[in-house]
């Protein structure tokens, strides 16, 4: 199951693993990336807290935490090289989390929904 939310992160739920990236949209809205700081593994992390860095020729983002849980693995690729993410942002995850909950995942935007949010 893949979600959306408003901050135009992608979700993906495994089991209770949820894998964290940006969409395309956002990837093309901040240009080139040149610098991404992830979280660390083991990091407990809540709804609403700055997870991820990302620096991009146009400007400077944060990426916030989705849903509670802990970070189980970070992606090294788009650390060593972040123009993955603008390659193909959908295939360039920055974190995986075990999920509190979840089913909270339910709660964002299906791809129809965030499809219509971006128009």
């Amino acid at each position: 199951m893949i979600r959306f939310t408003e901050d135009h992160e992608w979700l993906e739920l495994d089991g209770d693993v949820v894998t964290v990236g940006i969409t395309e949209h956002a990837a093309e809205q901040l240009g080139d990336i040149v610098f991404i700081e992830l979280p660390e593994v083991g990091q407990k992390i809540a709804p609403g807290d700055e997870v991820v860095t990302i620096e991009s020729v146009k400007a400077a983002s944060d990426i916030a935490a989705p849903l509670e849980g802990v970070v189980t693995e970070i992606n090294e690729q788009i650390v060593e090289n972040p123009a993955l993410v603008n390659e193909d942002p959908m295939n360039a995850w920055f974190f995986r989390m075990k999920a509190d909950d979840p089913s909270a995942i339910e709660e964002f935007m299906d791809e129809d929904a965030y499809k219509d949010m971006i128009a």
